[in-house]
């Protein structure tokens, strides 16, 4: 038997040289073909291996080991694949010169191409010899392309591939190739089966339907310790798998046959210990002993099917509905997919080198997205809604999930996220809200909304300390609408009455439809005081009336329809929801009961408030008409008690309650608007005054300070209203000072200076009233054309006992100086008041010492002593 084995041996060896030349061709071809298939392959993996990682299906196995390089060609980041191949761990590889790993003798060649790749954007690729930490050597095929980081230093991102075992067949060929001669006193059948059995390739001969020949790579393929085991005990099913082994044979049949002279292709095949592998073969016929056979490589292509079948997961995976981008660790974008760009319209060139910062909307802070980038390196991931902006500038919503991939060392080397656009579902959801809470017909808050607002409002009301309102509106006899003209134009008015009503509605407050015929307003805001808030509610209640009385359009032809209003306050002492439902209910059947198109407040004394103030706006009108207001004037006395000038007050001689004062009209004359023809009544009458006075030498020098409200000074022809008395009763305006309050200063600061430098060229003073008890802002000061300041009597009255209102006092009466305006004190009732305020540097005083606010006659007695010091 082992001379048998040594003559087939034997035999073998003579065919081989014989047919050296066409094994050495088919060996070459495979590489050649291998080659191309790697090729291909570095190429789609160096564009996918970021992609990859974001893919649940193990395909990390499948990535090229890769780098990215600094402009100084030290290592900025390794992956882990890198790290494996070299040797080294990813952190001590961080920061290592790349060209150290370079052998040195391609260390020349390996510089001219970092050089050129830093100066254009296109692929470079080069075979290399790498040195691992143990000395010993690779060869690599690497691409080298430039990363396009806008305002970023430049960077060069490095992908390769081990092609060792590429070379090691190049290395063989050449030495077949030049075996004549290099090897001319080695038997070259010796020689030529020493190079077959050191291949990694596997290489066989078959013949009747069995091994006659397998060299050692073929062995190590089906592992086995030797190529002996095969050709003496395997048959060649033994080693295909059942579902391939039919394939199999009928391709060595038709190569013996010579039906196929040569054939290229792929099975499934059994090593020893069970395991299947893919491999390839590359056969053909040849002649062996007379006799047909088939000779071939083989080789084990598992771990390339493996990639190819990962890779193509993983692109089918990033081609998926959702929109998908994959950035370095600098959130520099290195790839998108194309459902991204139909979701943003950026097309993969537009965008690859960009930022992330590109797509953010401007509706998200710097914090919003630091806490993502927070959150994804605290756990590696982020999700959530976010809005960002589409090529074309459309502001979307999208919901966005972003993954860290880190590499063994766990630091982070891209980032990969997901996008789904759900402008769609947020439409939707808006739309299914809007079902929920608004009314079809009107476009109003429906009751559920109603009834979340009116919570709203009452927690608001109790913050604040301010009333608010419920109006509950109902259409006077709608019902006739319906039954004579129908529900068609039924429904038209319900929507021109609920256009009108949103005219009526302040922004902030609530209007909103019950149903039918019936419609609620929540407002908001209002006076603290009870009687004031009334007052602005009936006022919001009475220009309903009216724009509800207004005519509707009908049936081509004109409509009248008039509503019924009820009103109830609420604040911190009232009740609950549904109590100010009822109460405003009952309200509004009041009104209905009182003969329709009128309202009604559900207090009995509220509407006793408000029927009161009616009356009184009513008597105020009539008072301004027939001459009832007159004014009186208290004494402003200087440092030595002699008179300098007067603050004109106004005072309402009503015929029946006597005389009122301006806390009980002021307020109401403001909220009727009455308080524009009752402040120039003042001013006329002040500046006549003034010019009785400049006849005699006795007052001719004397002041007259007029309050101006802050609704009148902010009249547009505030500054005409002053001018025309000036002018029509020839009062000199050097004697005119108009005092101010400073919560007129809290509304357009600018249109205030305006105006008070247009009146200051006139000659008119300025007087900022009640200082200190209001907004007072140090800032304004040195801005308004003040001549000075007034001490409010609130701190005079307890300057002698309260500490506190001294350190007040002083530092109002020592701000004016020093600003280089006057002051004077009001509330000053004793001399030892006077006295303290003089020691301080206040020099003018005002208040019941001096004079009681009286009649012009009442200043006599103050005038007569000032001619006795004469």
């Amino acid at each position: 038997m082992q001379q048998e084995d040594q003559l087939i041996h034997a035999q073998l060896k003579a065919q081989l040289a014989q047919a050296s030349d066409k094994l050495l061709r088919e060996i070459e071809a495979h590489r050649r073909f291998l080659q191309k298939r790697l090729s291909s392959l570095q190429q789609m993996q160096s564009v996918l291996v970021a992609a990859n990682a974001a893919c649940a299906v193990g395909a990390a196995d499948a990535s090229l080991p890769c780098l990215t390089l600094n402009a100084d060609t030290t290592i900025a980041s390794a992956s882990s694949e890198c790290a494996l191949l070299l040797g080294e761990s990813t952190a001590k590889l961080s920061g290592q010169r790349f060209s150290t790993l370079v052998s040195p003798s391609e260390r020349e060649r390996w510089c001219q191409l970092f050089r050129q790749s830093l100066v254009d954007h296109e692929p470079h690729w080069i075979d290399l010899a790498l040195e691992r930490r143990d000395g010993s050597l690779f060869d690599i095929r690497l691409v080298a392309r430039q990363l396009n980081q806008p305002e970023q230093p430049a960077k060069l991102y490095v992908a390769f591939e081990n092609v060792s075992a590429f070379k090691q067949i190049d290395q063989e060929l050449a030495l077949l190739r030049r075996s004549e001669e290099v090897q001319a006193d080695i038997p070259a059948n010796d020689w030529l089966h020493h190079v077959i059995e050191q291949s990694f390739a596997g290489i066989y001969l078959i013949q009747d339907g069995r091994f006659a020949y397998a060299n050692q790579g073929f062995a190590d393929i089906f592992g086995y310790v030797s190529s002996d085991e095969i050709i003496r005990q395997k048959s060649i099913e033994e080693l295909i798998a059942p579902q391939d082994r039919p394939k199999v044979s009928e391709n060595i049949r038709r190569r013996a046959d010579g039906e196929v002279p040569e054939m290229r292709y792929s099975f499934t095949g059994v090593r020893k210990d069970g395991r299947h592998i893919e491999v390839e073969v590359h056969g053909r016929r040849m002649m062996f002993n007379g006799k047909s056979a088939v000779i071939g490589v083989i080789l084990d292509i598992t771990e390339r099917k493996l990639a190819e079948q990962q890779l193509r997961i993983a692109a089918t995976a990033f081609e998926s509905q959702e929109g998908m981008i994959v950035t370095d660790a600098n959130k520099v974008i290195l790839r998108v997919n194309e459902a991204f760009s139909a979701i943003t319209g950026y097309a993969s060139d537009e965008i690859v080198g960009r930022t992330t910062e590109l797509l953010h909307s401007g509706r998200h802070n710097e914090a919003f997205y630091a806490d993502i980038w927070q959150s994804v390196a605290r756990t590696g991931s982020w999700q959530g809604e976010t809005w960002n902006r589409r090529k074309n500038g459309e502001i979307f919503p999208l919901w966005l999930t972003m993954t860290a991939v880190t590499n063994e060392g766990g630091g982070v080397t891209h980032f990969v996220a997901t996008m789904t656009d759900i402008t769609a579902r947020k439409t939707a959801e808006a739309e299914i809200e809007y079902l929920a809470f608004y009314d079809q017909l009107t476009r109003l808050p429906n009751r559920r909304l109603l009834l979340d607002r009116l919570q709203q409002a009452l927690m608001s009301s109790r913050r604040s300390g301010t009333e608010g309102a419920l109006l509950f509106i109902d259409l006077d006899n709608f019902k006739d609408i319906n039954d004579t003209l129908g529900h068609e134009k039924g429904d038209l008015l319900l929507q021109l009455v609920a256009e009108r009503l949103k005219a009526c509605v302040r922004d902030g407050d609530t209007l909103a439809r019950l149903g039918g015929d019936e419609f609620v307003m929540i407002i908001e805001g209002l006076s603290n005081n009870p009687d004031e808030a009334a007052a602005q509610s009936k006022v919001v209640g009475e220009k309903i009336l009216s724009a509800l009385n207004e005519v509707y359009p009908l049936d081509h032809r004109e409509h009248r329809n008039t509503p019924s209003i009820g009103i109830t306050l609420f604040s911190a002492d009232k009740s609950n929801i549904n109590e100010l439902l009822k109460r405003a209910d009952l309200a509004m059947y009041q009104a209905k009961d009182a003969g329709r198109n009128t309202l009604r407040f559900f207090d009995p004394s509220m509407q006793a408030a408000v029927t009161a103030r009616t009356a009184l706006e009513t008597d105020l009108r009539s008072g301004l008409r027939d001459g009832q207001f007159l004014l009186h004037y208290q004494p402003q006395v200087g440092s030595d008690g002699q008179l300098i000038g007067v603050e004109a007050l106004a005072r309402w001689q009503h015929p029946r309650r006597g005389l009122i004062f301006p806390n009980d009209f002021i307020h109401i004359a403001e909220s009727s608007k009455l308080i524009f023809p009752l402040g120039q009544w003042v001013l006329e009458t002040a500046c006549k005054q003034l010019v009785a006075w400049e006849k005699s030498p006795r007052t001719a020098q004397l002041s007259m300070a007029v309050n101006v409200s802050a609704l009148q000074f902010h009249h547009p022809d505030f500054v005409l209203m002053v001018t025309t008395a000036l002018t029509s009763t020839g009062a000199n305006p050097h004697h005119l000072k108009l005092e101010l309050t400073e919560s007129l200063l809290l509304n357009d600061l600018a249109e205030v200076i305006e105006k008070m430098a247009a009146l200051k060229i006139h000659g008119i003073e300025f007087s900022l009233d009640d200082f200190g008890t209001g907004y007072s802002s140090l800032a304004y000061l040195k801005r308004l054309p003040l001549s000075q300041l007034k001490i409010d009597r609130s701190f005079v009255s307890d300057v002698l006992t309260d500490g506190k209102d001294v350190a007040i006092t002083s530092a109002i009466i020592a701000l004016a100086n020093g600003l280089g305006l006057s002051v004077i004190a009001e509330g000053v009732e004793t001399d030892a008041q006077r006295t303290f305020l003089a020691n301080q540097g206040c020099k003018c005083y005002q208040g019941y010492l001096y004079g009681r606010p009286d009649v012009v006659e009442s200043l006599e007695p103050l005038l007569q002593l000032q001619d006795t010091h004469l």
